[in-house]
C-alpha cells in the first residue's frame, strides 16, 4: 500500500504557528550573502550557548568522556566551538533546502567520488555510511550534485509535523526517504543497486545494538550496517563532512570498509568507529556532541549523565 502523507501545507494548527515563523526567519537568512548567513549562526550558537545550562552540561559531559587529553580550559573552548557549529548548522537548514545547486556547488569540494563509482560499477549496492555531523544537510546537497540518486534514512520525529518537515528538507537531495526501522525497503534499494545514505552514529536502545567503545568510552552502537550490507550485497563507503576555515566545505567518500560485511557485525562496527574517530578528530567541534551519545548502557554500565549539574 502506498504511504499516504499529508502536504506540510496542512499544518496550521497554533502550535504550528512558532515552527512556521522559525521557517521564514530561515527562509531570509538563508537568501542573505553567505558570510552574513554563517555569521547570523555563530550568534544564534553563542546564545544558545549562554542560554541552554542542560545541553551545554551535555556537551561538556561528552568532551571531558572523549577528549581527557584536553585542559579543562580546551574543553570549555571546544564546547563553545561546537555551540556555534550548530548555530551553523541552523542556517545550513536552510542552505540544504533553499539554496540553489551553483551556490553550493561553488563552495565545496567533494573528495573520493570514484569509490562510489567503482562501487556501482562493480554492480554492488552502496550505504553512504554517514554519522551526525552539524554540517550533515549540506554534504547531502553537495552528494547529489555528482552522484546517481540515492535514497536517504530518516528517523520519525514524535511530532508528525517535525517528522514531515524534516522529510521534506531532504527530498530536496535524495529521491527517497526511507524510515530507518523499513528494513525491507532499505534492501530492496540496495538491492537494486541504488545507494542509501545512512548514519548508524546513534542508538536509542539496547535492540540491535552493542557495547562498543567510542573513543574509549563504552557506548551502544547499532550493528545494522552489517544485516543491511549482507541482505543488499552491498558495500560500506564512509561519507563525512567538514566545513573548512574559510567557510567552504569538503565533503570526503572513502574506500569501502575491508571486509564488511563479515560474520562478526561488532568486528564490522569497530571498522566503522575507527574511521568516524580519525574524521572527528580533523573537526571536533562539527560532531553532534548535543546528544546523550553514551546513554542506554546495560545495567553494570556507569549512568555518565547522572551529575551534568556541575557541567552546566
Amino acid at each position: 500500500m502506498a504511504e499516504v502523507r499529508k502536504p506540510l501545507s496542512s499544518y496550521r494548527s497554533i502550535k504550528t504557528w512558532p515552527i512556521w515563523i522559525g521557517m521564514g526567519l530561515l527562509r531570509m537568512i538563508s537568501a542573505l550573502p553567505f558570510g552574513l548567513a554563517m555569521a547570523i549562526g555563530r550568534v544564534i550558537g553563542r546564545l544558545a550557548y549562554w542560554t541552554g545550562g542542560s545541553r551545554r552540561a551535555i556537551v561538556r559531559r561528552n568532551i571531558e568522556l572523549c577528549f581527557p587529553e584536553l585542559s579543562p580550559q580546551e574543553r570549555d573552548e571546544l564546547a563553545y566551538e561546537h555551540f556555534k557549529a550548530l548555530g551553523m548548522a541552523v542556517i545550513e537548514m536552510g542552505l540544504g533546502r533553499w539554496a540553489s545547486d551553483e551556490s553550493l556547488a561553488a563552495r565545496t569540494r567533494l573528495v573520493g567520488l570514484e569509490h562510489l563509482q567503482q562501487a556501482l560499477a562493480d554492480g554492488h549496492g552502496v550505504i553512504l555510511l554517514a554519522a551526525h555531523f552539524t554540517t550533515l544537510e549540506v554534504s547531502g546537497r553537495v552528494l547529489a550534485l555528482h552522484s546517481p540518486p540515492f535514497d536517504g534514512v530518516y528517523r520519525k520525529n514524535r511530532s508528525e509535523f517535525i517528522t514531515e518537515l524534516q522529510r521534506t528538507g531532504r527530498e530536496r537531495t535524495v529521491a527517497d526517504t526511507i524510515e530507518k526501522r523499513d528494513l525491507k525497503k532499505l534492501v530492496r534499494r540496495l538491492r537494486e543497486k541504488r545507494p542509501v545514505w545512512y548514519a548508524p552514529d546513534q542508538s536509542n536502545n539496547l535492540k540491535g545494538s552493542e557495547v562498543i567503545d567510542f573513543f574509549g568510552v563504552p557506548c551502544m552502537h547499532t550493528t545494522a550496517t552489517t544485516t543491511l550490507a549482507r541482505l543488499g550485497q552491498a558495500v560500506a563507503i564512509p561519507f563525512f563532512p567538514r566545513r573548512l576555515a574559510d567557510g567552504r566545505y569538503e565533503m570526503t567518500l572513502l574506500p569501502p570498509l575491508k571486509n564488511v560485511p563479515s560474520d562478526d557485525p561488532v568486528a564490522d562496527t569497530r571498522a566503522y568507529i575507527e574511521v568516524l574517530e580519525a574524521h572527528i578528530r580533523t573537526c571536533p567541534e562539527q560532531y553532534f556532541w548535543i546528544h546523550r551519545k553514551f546513554k542506554d548502557l546495560p545495567e553494570g554500565y556507569p549512568d555518565y549523565y547522572s551529575d551534568l549539574d556541575a557541567r552546566k
